[in-house]
């Protein structure tokens, strides 16, 4: 069964460095640059692993979390917060923490990527 995974970051480096590394595996890949992109894929059907980053301009990877979830649309979904911040939004975390699988700190490592793979 191919894994599905959308990365949602409006840092084209990371899209493209993510989608580089999840080429050589059997994964439906979809990158998207913002929160409102994800919310749309959700809606069409997504069912699968996101990796959002947490600052992005307009919708933060927290707001689009929260959006999803007072959708109703987390169902099926893991959902991964990829961050460069150094520390943790405390009270979104605590808010949002039974929706949210793990939080990864950029850069992350191939060993950090392929635990997201084994998790999906």
């Amino acid at each position: 069964m191919t894994k599905k995974i959308m990365v949602v970051d409006d840092e084209k480096d990371i899209l493209l460095a993510l989608e580089t590394f999840f080429k050589s595996y059997d994964v439906d890949l979809i990158t998207v640059n913002s929160g409102k992109a994800c919310i749309k894929e959700v809606e069409r059907g997504f069912k699968g692993t996101i990796l959002v980053d947490l600052m992005m301009p307009k919708m933060t990877g927290w707001d689009t979390i929260e959006a999803i979830v007072e959708r109703g649309l987390n169902k099926g979904l893991i959902i991964d917060v990829i961050t460069g911040k150094g520390s943790r939004d405390k009270d979104k975390l605590m808010k949002l923490a039974p929706y949210v699988n793990d939080y990864i700190s950029k850069p992350f490592d191939q060993k950090t990527l392929e635990r997201i793979l084994a998790a999906s």
